[in-house]
């Protein structure tokens, strides 16, 4: 571990620092994961933060959780420690932002938390930063940069110079149908998908593991080369992965879909969809995962995709999952497949709470006629994504007319297209074909 003495940045973080200096106002780091992006933009903002005094800047993520725990508490301690040991800060907990010697102010927020995103929203910024850029909607991100607009000052070989605005973002890149691939890689409008009249106001730089080799334990990479094609091409090769051409889910289907959570309508109905496995109280690696989720079906007619809680999990730890986001979300029923040991489930869910209602479903078609309903209600705008899902999303978009081609079993696409069978059954019901008439040959009546 690197300590204050003997820090020193890594060839690409010089490179991505010289980056920043661009005239570029939108500057995005992707590659894969513990490649430093985030480290190095923190570090860049700690000094503009330092540079001009009063100034005001802002790191947000889509969960505030997440922001907590990866940055407030985990590599913002770091930047400074090993960068500027000898600069006290404080962290004020009831508003949760960091004030500086010079009077300025870094702020943490999630868009998740409606009250504490109007609040950091109602102030100006010269920096923002929005940390895994991946989960954060393209709606959210043109309502953010409304807030950077804040006009401070710091002082360079003795003149007084203004601070340019700056917006960094970093992510593990998703599909190219994200809109940050469009924008920062096309060079075009998400929505309009024409080109856009500024490109050089939107820099881009891939920073990958393998630039950071000297900060990483062998075994490390070794792990992310076990991985499976897709997860390795994104978390180590920092590739943008490609929508197939015969998905039922595109990329960019979903990031329409999604919403923040805000002015959500009343729910009609909730379901809990549980999608069992084999797996067992002593856990082993090779188990699948026990698909759970909730969907609630709201007063506007479209269903709204609330948690993705599967787990990998003996029965009475899921059962418990799934007992409890039934009691949270006050839902109607719990939902489970019968094909894997339909009485197992229900036993296991009445054991974790007798009173939850429960229904046992069948499947009677194969997986991919099941999900293409749910498809043409996703296109339609009739399911919303509440936030951020990347498994579920991940193995919705690996699903394709001539079948799955995730690289493990689709547990939370199951729950998933369960749970929205269940909230639309007319609409997703399977369709038969009418009898056909027998064609009888003409038979001459016996003499």
């Amino acid at each position: 571990m690197q300590t204050p003495s003997d820090f020193k940045l890594t060839k690409k973080q010089d490179e991505a620092i010289g980056l920043f200096a661009s005239l570029a106002m939108y500057v995005l780091l992707y590659g894969g994961s513990r490649s430093t992006k985030t480290f190095t933009i923190i570090r860049t903002i700690i000094i503009r933060a330092l540079a001009a005094p009063g100034s005001r800047h802002a790191i947000m993520r889509f969960r505030f959780n997440h922001v907590k725990a990866s940055v407030v508490f985990d590599t913002f301690p770091k930047v400074m420690q090993l960068c500027f040991p000898d600069c006290p800060w404080k962290l004020n907990k009831e508003d949760w932002f960091v004030i500086l010697p010079n009077g300025s102010e870094i702020w943490f927020g999630g868009l998740d938390d409606k009250e504490r995103t109007e609040k950091i929203l109602g102030l100006e910024f010269v920096t923002i930063f929005l940390n895994e850029c991946s989960q954060i909607s393209y709606g959210s991100f043109l309502i953010i940069i409304t807030r950077l607009a804040q006009m401070v000052y710091y002082v360079r070989d003795g003149v007084k110079r203004e601070m340019r605005l700056r917006m960094f973002l970093d992510e593990n890149p998703p599909m190219k149908g994200h809109w940050t691939y469009k924008l920062f890689i096309d060079n075009k409008d998400p929505d309009t998908k024409k080109p856009i009249d500024n490109p050089n106001n939107y820099e881009s730089m891939l920073m990958n593991p393998t630039d950071n080799l000297e900060n990483l334990p062998a075994a490390y990479l070794d792990a992310l080369d076990s991985l499976p094609k897709r997860q390795r091409d994104r978390f180590k090769l920092g590739l943008f992965g490609d929508d197939n051409e015969n998905a039922l889910w595109t990329t960019d289907m979903i990031e329409k879909s999604k919403v923040t959570g805000d002015d959500l309508p009343d729910f009609v109905r909730v379901v809990v969809p549980v999608d069992p496995s084999g797996a067992s109280d002593d856990e082993n690696k090779n188990n699948d995962d026990i698909g759970i989720g909730v969907i609630a079906l709201g007063t506007d007619g479209i269903a709204y995709v609330l948690e993705d809680l599967t787990i990998k999990a003996g029965p009475a730890t899921w059962g418990g999952v799934a007992t409890s986001a039934y009691e949270r979300h006050e839902a109607n029923r719990i939902i489970g497949e019968s094909n894997f040991g339909g009485a197992m489930v229900e036993f296991v869910i009445k054991t974790a709470n007798p009173n939850a209602a429960y229904k046992a479903v069948t499947a009677s078609r194969g997986k991919v006629v099941r999900a293409e309903p749910a498809s043409a209600l996703h296109e339609t705008g009739k399911i919303k994504f509440v936030g951020d899902f990347p498994e579920l999303e991940d193995e919705l978009t690996s699903f394709t007319t001539t079948g799955y081609t995730g690289a493990r079993s689709p547990n939370r696409a199951d729950w998933f297209v369960w749970g929205i069978t269940e909230l639309f059954p007319a609409m997703t019901k399977s369709v038969k074909k009418a009898p056909q008439p027998i064609n009888v040959p003409n038979m001459k009546r016996a003499s």
